[in-house]
């Protein structure tokens, strides 16, 4: 009994192998086939299995040859949307944008649209890095939301818009932090107050909008105490400007413990100045 369920297995095997080694081979002989028709329908057939690899090498071939024709609209899809399965998204993105722009009364025009948009979005990279691409990102995926507002891809699009605003907002909000926590010249807190007072303009809901506030009352502090003596209490004075600031959007946040004891240090200095002049 052992010895036949074997040899079943065997057979299967070489049946498995020699389909796949006809596949391939039919396969091999299709790629320096001439007939354009018979690629264009292998391709779509490997595009629907899921084989993208070996559908998109057939669609190189033959979509210069479909150009202008009634099946290059169904064609630039699947070859577009192939790239984005291969997570090719430079050329997804490229290829979607060409499919929308000449084909814009298609069916597809709309999700073309997207996947343009989305292709862009997966090309953004961790946010210590240049963010050029996700700037790109954000600036199609808008224009998707203004132009189908109604879209079904309206809340996946707004997500990632989301995703894309949070990585600019911790890029800039960690930049700003870096000058801080780097601040052995003046320049360095300078920069620091510079970097937080832009995010604070650029970015009015963001959700480290209280980093921001605290990390240029903070900047402000620690530049007062490396001025030289007579540049120390208009610092210092810009410094409770600035606490101030903070106190009154976040006065009740866990750092607002930290503000008021280093408020309390600015006050002795201040006294102390006042009473040595």
């Amino acid at each position: 009994m052992h010895d036949v369920f074997k040899t079943m297995i065997n057979s299967l095997r070489f049946i498995f192998l020699v389909l796949l080694f006809s596949s391939c081979s039919e396969y091999q002989k299709m790629l320096k086939n001439p007939d354009s028709g018979l690629k264009y329908t292998m391709s779509e057939n490997l595009y629907k299995r899921g084989k993208y690899k070996k559908a998109l090498k057939l669609m190189e071939q033959i979509v210069p040859v479909y150009r202008g024709k009634p099946q290059a609209e169904k064609l630039m899809f699947m070859y577009a949307d192939t790239y984005y399965k291969l997570e090719d998204y430079y050329l997804s993105g490229y290829q979607f944008e060409r499919f929308a722009a000449s084909y814009p009364k298609s069916d597809s025009v709309e999700t073309a649209a997207y996947y343009s948009a989305s292709s862009y979005y997966e090309l953004s990279p961790v946010y210590s890095l240049d963010q050029k691409d996700t700037y790109t990102g954000l600036e199609k995926l808008q224009t998707f939301i203004d132009t189908y507002p109604n879209s079904e891809y309206r809340k996946e699009a707004n997500k990632k818009v989301k995703e894309l605003t949070y990585k600019l907002q911790k890029k800039d909000i960690e930049v700003a932090k870096q000058y801080l926590k780097t601040g052995l010249a003046l320049n360095s807190y300078k920069n620091s107050i510079i970097a937080f007072e832009n995010f604070i303009s650029d970015h009015p809901g963001s959700i480290f909008r209280e980093d921001a506030y605290f990390g240029r009352f903070q900047a402000q502090y620690e530049l007062a105490l490396q001025s030289v003596p007579k540049k120390v209490e208009n610092r210092l004075q810009v410094a409770i400007e600035y606490f101030n600031d903070f106190m009154k959007y976040y006065g009740q946040s866990e750092l607002a413990e930290k503000a008021k004891e280093i408020k309390k240090d600015i006050d002795k200095k201040i006294e102390t100045i006042k009473v040595s002049s």
